[in-house]
């Protein structure tokens, strides 16, 4: 088994900000005054999303089976140099009955409110299929996180899934300036510690990823908040965190927690897949499996 562990590189505060968007997996589409000044802080965001929680109670999700599917990306950028074929395909794909929600793990455009609206616009009716949809860095380029939080209404939610014997757990988080923050990171040890025991299975899905598997530009959360966050999943039996941002896919074991970094999904990228995750009875599955079977398909 590979045992991985995050970057033990820290750098002064100052820097912090500059080399996050500087070094961000995405320079050409980046937008360069938040090298100055950013004004949608994670906390802020977080505090909106908590207002916009109380008047819209989360959602759960009832399907008709014990067994179902989740489709999944991340790292859409709608309107950037690339184009919109591939994420075309994957609402084609999520047309399919057996399909009980789509997921959007951050970076679903450049941030611009166009992009953002346009994104919008082509997903399904979500009285018939549910859309879940995460902040991811690009999110909060170009003034984003005022579009995308009247398009989207919260940053940071949960939402269920109901079988007719058991009840399942996705916890979306916003990574998207690298930190969760310290009151998100509240929020979630509550819900884990409260909540947690009620359900059958758990996944977390969040924009940036833990683990460094290649050379990259691209950023990871501090170590220190990794450290909390991984003892919480392992502590609470999560089955699995899902992550984007590095564009390219890997997948680890760390304890009883499986890690995903998913592919991108824009166009323009040679590994483009999305990822199809599926809930299966215990009695179906081998020994020592995550609770799910997933696939990766390409467009």
């Amino acid at each position: 088994m590979k045992i991985l562990f995050p970057p033990l590189v820290k750098l002064p505060f100052p820097l912090l900000i500059p080399v996050f968007v500087l070094f961000s997996s995405c320079l050409k589409e980046a937008d360069f005054s938040g090298l100055v000044y950013s004004p949608d802080r994670v906390e802020k965001r977080f505090a909106q999303s908590m207002e916009w929680n109380a008047q819209h109670p989360f959602e759960n999700i009832i399907v008709g089976g014990e067994n179902y599917k989740l489709l999944i990306t991340g790292d859409v950028h709608l309107g950037s140099s690339a184009t919109i074929n591939n994420y075309l395909k994957f609402l084609e794909k999520a047309g399919q009955d057996d399909i009980s929600a789509l997921v959007f793990v951050g970076d679903i455009s450049t941030g611009r409110e166009g992009d953002q609206q346009s994104f919008k616009d082509h997903l399904p009716d979500p009285l018939v299929k549910p859309s879940f949809v995460m902040v991811g860095n690009h999110e909060l380029y170009f003034d984003g996180w005022k579009y995308f939080s009247r398009l989207f209404g919260s940053s940071t939610y949960y939402f269920t899934v109901q079988t007719p014997a058991k009840k399942d757990l996705y916890i979306c988080l916003d990574s998207g300036s690298g930190t969760l923050g310290k009151s998100q990171l509240n929020w979630l040890k509550s819900i884990l510690e409260t909540q947690r025991s009620r359900y059958d299975r758990c996944v977390v899905f969040t924009h940036s990823n833990f683990f460094r598997e290649h050379h990259t530009a691209s950023t990871s959360p501090l170590v220190e908040e990794l450290l909390v966050l991984m003892d919480l999943f392992e502590k609470h039996k999560v089955n699995m965190v899902i992550t984007a941002h590095d564009h390219k896919r890997a997948i680890d074991r760390l304890g009883n927690v499986t890690y995903l970094i998913l592919d991108a999904l824009r166009d323009d990228a040679k590994n483009a897949t999305w990822l199809v995750l599926q809930k299966q009875s215990q009695e179906d599955l081998k020994p020592g499996a995550e609770g799910f079977l997933y696939s990766f398909e390409k467009p």
